[in-house]
């Protein structure tokens, strides 16, 4: 998620700033002292998925900068005093964090802001197909018919039951493209359509093709996620 700093206290721009570098998952774009500065500048640069809002401010006040956006991204208010938290929530922000604020309490707000991330991505994203490029051509693949996804050096192959089709991604890229619910990777080069699974045996899957059975290894670290993404049944 890309993230945005708006607050005239330097210390706690810092504070934040430094939280986000921490968690994995959060990347700053910008930082800025004002809204106003915040209001000349967003539109300028990259997209905008969250923003870290005080409230109190000169010249324009957090709420005013609410205000001024038309269809504003996730807002995390970040505020020394509790008094505006029923104004700031008629806006619909995901939370509401009071300073000093801990990394604990941080990572809880951007929990909540990433579930909600991603949410709105599956809805987006929640049709049966995806175009990917072949050439000077895009090509629609449906969803059914991708089998799996293999890593190869700079390249990914997408393997489906009648082509495989190589394109220049990297496998973060494209893990983050497929909708979860579909899609899981199971090892640090492969992922894989969880409809497609036949048996999942030892340490690999196995997956039915044209040409017969594919044995996919599951990676050490990936093996709890898989059996999370599955229907599993057992005792």
């Amino acid at each position: 998620m890309n993230c945005v700093v708006i607050d005239d206290d330097k210390l706690s721009r810092k504070v934040v700033e430094s939280y986000i570098e921490r968690t994995d998952f959060l990347t700053l774009g910008a930082s800025y002292p004002s809204a106003i500065d915040a209001i000349n500048n967003i539109k300028k640069n990259e997209p905008v998925d969250l923003i870290f809002l005080d409230i109190e401010m000169p010249e324009m006040s957090g709420m005013e900068f609410l205000n001024s956006l038309s269809t504003p991204p996730q807002i995390i208010i970040i505020s020394s005093k509790e008094q505006y938290a029923l104004e700031a929530f008629e806006y619909d922000v995901t939370d509401y964090l009071l300073k000093p604020i801990s990394y604990s309490r941080f990572f809880k707000a951007v929990s909540k802001a990433n579930k909600r991330y991603k949410n709105s991505e599956a809805f987006v994203q929640d049709k049966s197909e995806i175009f990917i490029k072949s050439n000077s051509s895009l090509v629609r693949l449906n969803y059914h018919d991708i089998l799996w996804i293999e890593a190869l050096e700079n390249y990914v192959v997408v393997n489906t039951y009648q082509e495989k089709y190589t394109i220049h991604f990297t496998m973060k890229a494209i893990e983050e493209k497929m909708p979860s619910a579909r899609f899981s990777r199971i090892h640090r080069s492969y992922i894989v359509n969880l409809s497609k699974i036949e048996l999942i045996e030892d340490n690999s899957v196995v997956i039915d093709t044209e040409a017969g059975s594919k044995s996919i290894p599951i990676g050490k670290s990936y093996r709890d996620k898989l059996m999370g993404d599955i229907n599993l049944m057992t005792r």
